[in-house]
């Protein structure tokens, strides 16, 4: 065979796998299987291994469940609850080990925190889990070997709805005995925040039987002191429209709280997921901004300028 033919079936190899790259790609947006999402990051190696996940059970349902991944070679390292998105009907923590292996990479643990679904997880099951699980976390941290000394709470979609109502709605993590301060900062990425009327059968059906609507929405729990936040959004999201983090951030930096917002522009809903996952994290606009913005708060460095809300 001549280097001459050699060559062109290598180019011509590698234009079938890049293809196949782009192909699972644009399928697994459109069918917003993060699992495909996961597998292909599985495919591309990192510089940080991780340790084998933990997973643990914090309660009886089969959804309130805490897949714990660490960094190798690091001890305690700071920890980040992710909790998962699936408009509060489905999904599951196991399908995201790419956003752990994501933050190891820069020196995070990651707990992937799961919460009732469907039937039994309409309003406030979501939050009563999630709470309970961060207060299972902080009471396992010693043997995960992880710190919880500077919390980071994190979340995509309705995790992200999730993450930030723990920290602005003061009575979840109270009930669950988590001390006032635990948690230390939260990024949002294309949560709803601000979205009564109910604006999706998804809503409707997590939050429509409850009978105060404000009491779901987090924009009414906005207030001074609540941990700093990052809010990530794409101008391209659909599904859930940016003006809900620059609503919310616009209400926080009135009251005199730290609350950043990044627009990505041409990410989709999905986008703000898949560009955390290999090989699509070449365009590392979003996880240079949320490192930078944990690293500000764990590590007390100079978070990245972001764009303030619109008001």
């Amino acid at each position: 065979m001549s280097l001459r033919v050699a060559a062109f079936i290598s180019l011509g190899l590698t234009a079938v796998v890049a293809l196949g790259v782009v192909g699972t790609y644009f399928w697994a947006v459109r069918s917003q299987s993060v699992a495909t999402l996961d597998w292909l990051d599985q495919q591309f190696p990192r510089t940080v291994a991780t340790l084998p996940p933990v997973s643990a059970a914090y309660g009886s349902d089969p959804h309130q469940v805490v897949v714990v991944y660490r960094p190798a070679g690091m001890s305690n390292p700071p920890l980040v609850a992710f909790i998962h998105g699936g408009g509060w009907r489905n999904g599951s923590p196991d399908d995201y080990g790419f956003v752990a292996r994501a933050f190891a990479q820069r020196g995070y643990a990651t707990a992937l925190v799961g919460y009732r679904l469907n039937g039994t997880g309409r309003f406030p099951a979501m939050l009563e889990d999630s709470a309970a699980a961060v207060r299972w976390l902080l009471d396992h941290a010693d043997e995960l070997g992880v710190s919880t000394d500077k919390l980071l709470l994190s979340g995509h979609s309705a995790g992200a709805y999730n993450a930030v109502m723990l920290s602005l709605d003061r009575q979840w993590l109270e009930r669950e005995d988590v001390p006032e301060g635990t948690v230390k900062g939260v990024a949002g990425l294309a949560g709803p925040y601000d979205f009564y009327p109910w604006d999706s059968d998804y809503s409707r059906a997590a939050f429509g039987a409850w009978p105060n609507p404000r009491q779901t929405q987090p924009i009414d729990f906005a207030r001074g002191d609540a941990p700093p936040m990052l809010l990530v959004t794409g101008d391209a999201d659909e599904t859930v429209k940016p003006r809900n983090s620059q609503a919310i951030a616009a209400r926080q930096q009135e009251l005199g709280a730290r609350a950043e917002v990044l627009v990505l522009s041409g990410y989709s809903h999905a986008g703000t997921l898949t560009h955390i996952a290999r090989p699509f994290d070449r365009d590392s606009r979003e996880i240079d901004a949320i490192m930078a913005f944990f690293d500000s708060i764990a590590h007390n460095t100079a978070s990245a300028a972001v764009q303030p809300a619109k008001r």
